[in-house]
């Protein structure tokens, strides 16, 4: 196995886009290229995330849940975690502040549109 590439089910892709840009990501490509987006790749770093809607699945994956946010964190390594909290503090919800983990990790928490929760974590 090389990466992992979530793909993460949202109502609404461009306020998702919207959201993720102020985290410092890019959009890589989308479809349609251009219009009303039903799927988005994005990235910032080597992180990548893909973004699908919930109407896009049709019936094709019942098993999927359309429900917003869910069980699941995303854990994501970055540099600069004090900095990047300054950028975000007063702009997102806020979950975790910065504080040190037990096993060391500096990090916090925020919850993004739709629910999900990132954690960033850096280890100083």
């Amino acid at each position: 196995m090389d990466s992992i590439s979530p793909n993460i089910f949202v109502k609404d892709i461009n306020k998702t886009i919207d959201f993720y840009k102020q985290l410092g990501f890019s959009v890589v490509t989308t479809v349609p290229e251009q219009g009303d987006f039903v799927w988005a790749m994005m990235n910032c770093g080597s992180v990548t995330f893909m973004f699908q809607t919930f109407d896009s699945l049709g019936s094709d994956l019942p098993e999927i849940s359309r429900q917003e946010g869910g069980s699941l964190l995303l854990y994501i390594q970055t540099k600069g975690i004090r900095k990047l909290f300054d950028q975000v503090k007063d702009k997102m919800i806020i979950v975790k502040g910065l504080e040190k983990a037990f096993y060391g990790a500096t990090e916090f928490s925020i919850q993004d549109i739709n629910g999900y929760i990132l954690t960033f974590a850096e280890d100083e």
